[in-house]
Formats: structure tokens, sequence, C-alpha cells
């Protein structure tokens, strides 16, 4: 299985829909990954994108579970991407349906978010940290850290 993706990065998306998935990341790809990935709509306005051994874990797990599960399937499933394969440099093609529908233009941050990669637009990720960010300061505070 890859590793767990962890991180920020500021990019580009340049005009034919590219972007680059950043060093620190591609090394983190198992052999089993075969530097191959799925895009897909991610969970709070972003896009996923999956290492092939992740996605396979997760579609594995997904199948077997409760009718949630086979829901959120089914919802991965229209937005995915087919594979495809990082290049050498490492950028992916995002298809212009999921730059849509996340409000990606020309910037984007990447994130590594555990299991998968997620992209936003640079509006979106600030609102949802924002909105984490209050969250944890109402949850947590010095004691929760020792």
């Amino acid at each position: 299985m890859s590793g767990e993706f962890l991180g920020t990065f500021k990019n580009s998306v340049n005009k034919s829909k590219w972007i680059t998935i950043p060093a620190a990341f591609k090394k983190k790809f198992s052999t089993q990954a075969k530097q191959t990935v799925i895009t897909t709509l991610g969970p709070d306005g972003d896009i996923a994108i999956y290492p092939l051994d992740n996605w396979n874990d997760k579609i594995a797990i997904l199948k077997n579970g409760t009718d949630r599960d086979k829901q959120l399937l089914s919802n991965l499933r229209i937005f995915a991407s087919s594979e495809q394969k990082i290049e050498q440099n490492g950028r992916i093609k995002i298809g212009s349906d999921l730059l849509e529908i996340t409000n990606i233009t020309d910037k984007v941050i990447i994130k590594g978010s555990g299991n998968y990669i997620s992209v936003w637009s640079p509006e979106n990720f600030e609102q949802f940290r924002q909105k984490k960010l209050e969250e944890h300061r109402k949850t947590f505070n010095s004691m929760d850290y020792q």
C-alpha cells in the first residue's frame, strides 16, 4: 500500500489541464501502484487522487460494506477517471468536469489527505481550513496535546 500523504503544496494548472504531483508525494507511491492514479470527486469540494493500490483497497472495503458504503462506491465511480500513469515529471491530467465542479481554474492547493491526495481551489481550501480551525479551537486545548 502506498504511504500516508501529508503536507500542503501550491501549484498551477496548465492550459491542457495538467497538474504536477509533488515529488514528496510521488516518493510515497508503492511499487504496486505502478505510478498510476485514479482521480475522482473528493469529500469536501476537492478532487481526490488515489494511487492505484490505495484505490483498489478502498473499493474492496466499500464493496463489502453497508448500503451507505455502496452508495459512496457508486458516487466515486461516477466521477472517477480511467487509470492514468504519472508522467516522469509528475504531471497528471485532471478532467474538465472535476475542475468545473470544484471551481479549479489556474491555481491549486495539493494536500496530503492520508491514503489519497486532495486537490483544491485556493478559495475552497481557505474556507475549509478556516472551518476546521474554528472546530479545532472549540474542541481541543493544550491538555489534549500532552
